[in-house]
Protein backbone atom coordinates (compact mmCIF):
# COMPACT_ATOMS: atom_id res chain seq x y z
CA UNK A 1 0.00 0.00 0.00
CA UNK A 2 1.07 3.42 -0.97
CA UNK A 3 0.57 6.95 0.41
CA UNK A 4 -1.00 8.77 -2.18
CA UNK A 5 1.11 12.28 -0.21
CA UNK A 6 4.60 11.66 1.26
CA UNK A 7 6.19 14.55 3.36
CA UNK A 8 9.74 15.23 2.01
CA UNK A 9 12.12 16.10 4.79
CA UNK A 10 15.63 18.12 3.85
CA UNK A 11 18.18 18.64 5.97
CA UNK A 12 20.94 20.92 4.73
CA UNK A 13 23.90 23.19 6.60
CA UNK A 14 22.37 26.76 6.91
CA UNK A 15 25.35 27.95 4.66
CA UNK A 16 22.54 26.87 1.90
CA UNK A 17 19.96 27.99 3.40
CA UNK A 18 19.18 30.82 0.34
CA UNK A 19 19.95 28.88 -1.94
CA UNK A 20 17.96 25.92 -0.83
CA UNK A 21 14.97 27.97 -0.23
CA UNK A 22 15.04 29.95 -3.44
CA UNK A 23 15.54 26.78 -5.50
CA UNK A 24 12.40 25.12 -3.92
CA UNK A 25 10.45 28.59 -4.79
CA UNK A 26 11.45 27.80 -8.23
CA UNK A 27 10.20 24.67 -8.06
CA UNK A 28 6.54 25.92 -8.99
CA UNK A 29 5.24 22.54 -10.63
CA UNK A 30 6.05 20.09 -8.16
CA UNK A 31 6.45 22.03 -5.30
CA UNK A 32 3.24 24.27 -3.99
CA UNK A 33 4.92 25.29 0.02
CA UNK A 34 7.20 24.21 2.49
CA UNK A 35 8.37 25.14 6.13
CA UNK A 36 11.95 25.28 6.58
CA UNK A 37 12.92 25.97 10.06
CA UNK A 38 16.78 26.11 12.11
CA UNK A 39 17.87 22.62 13.43
CA UNK A 40 20.54 21.50 15.70
CA UNK A 41 22.51 18.31 13.67
CA UNK A 42 24.45 15.63 16.06
CA UNK A 43 25.78 12.53 15.00
CA UNK A 44 28.82 10.98 13.84
CA UNK A 45 28.75 11.94 10.28
CA UNK A 46 27.82 15.79 11.42
CA UNK A 47 30.14 18.06 10.38
CA UNK A 48 31.40 21.06 12.44
CA UNK A 49 32.44 23.65 10.04
CA UNK A 50 33.08 26.30 12.67
CA UNK A 51 34.31 27.06 16.04
CA UNK A 52 31.35 28.35 17.03
CA UNK A 53 29.43 24.72 15.86
CA UNK A 54 32.67 23.33 18.32
CA UNK A 55 32.22 24.95 21.02
CA UNK A 56 28.47 24.06 20.95
CA UNK A 57 28.88 20.84 20.05
CA UNK A 58 26.46 20.50 17.05
CA UNK A 59 26.25 22.00 13.29
CA UNK A 60 23.90 24.59 12.64
CA UNK A 61 21.13 23.37 9.85
CA UNK A 62 18.47 24.20 8.00
CA UNK A 63 15.28 21.63 8.04
CA UNK A 64 12.53 21.80 5.11
CA UNK A 65 9.84 19.89 5.02
CA UNK A 66 7.49 20.09 2.01
CA UNK A 67 4.46 17.70 1.16
CA UNK A 68 3.28 16.39 -2.14
CA UNK A 69 3.00 13.21 -4.11
CA UNK A 70 5.03 10.51 -4.09
CA UNK A 71 6.32 11.14 -7.67
CA UNK A 72 6.54 14.32 -7.55
CA UNK A 73 8.95 13.60 -4.57
CA UNK A 74 11.09 11.26 -6.52
CA UNK A 75 11.14 13.87 -9.34
CA UNK A 76 12.22 16.69 -6.80
CA UNK A 77 15.18 14.61 -5.27
CA UNK A 78 16.50 13.73 -8.94
CA UNK A 79 16.27 17.62 -9.59
CA UNK A 80 18.09 18.20 -5.93
CA UNK A 81 20.31 15.87 -6.52
CA UNK A 82 21.66 17.29 -9.77
CA UNK A 83 21.83 21.21 -8.44
CA UNK A 84 23.04 20.47 -5.54
CA UNK A 85 25.49 17.85 -5.93
CA UNK A 86 28.10 17.27 -3.39
CA UNK A 87 26.08 19.05 -0.92
CA UNK A 88 25.44 16.76 1.46
CA UNK A 89 21.92 17.12 1.94
CA UNK A 90 20.52 14.50 4.14
CA UNK A 91 16.54 13.63 3.40
CA UNK A 92 14.12 11.39 3.99
CA UNK A 93 10.30 10.66 2.83
CA UNK A 94 7.58 9.51 4.66
CA UNK A 95 3.93 8.50 4.00
CA UNK A 96 1.08 11.35 4.87
CA UNK A 97 -1.96 9.48 6.32
CA UNK A 98 -4.20 12.30 5.77
CA UNK A 99 -3.48 16.67 4.17
CA UNK A 100 -5.59 19.42 4.45
CA UNK A 101 -6.00 22.38 5.41
CA UNK A 102 -8.23 24.04 8.23
CA UNK A 103 -10.65 26.93 7.13
CA UNK A 104 -12.90 28.92 9.14
CA UNK A 105 -15.23 28.58 6.02
CA UNK A 106 -15.24 25.28 6.01
CA UNK A 107 -17.02 25.11 9.76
Amino acid sequence: MSAEFVCLTLIASRSLRDELLDYLSEQRDLVSGFTASDAAGHGPEVRLQTSAERVKGHADELMVRTILKVQGATELLERLKAAFAGSRIVYWIMPVSEFGVIDVSNG
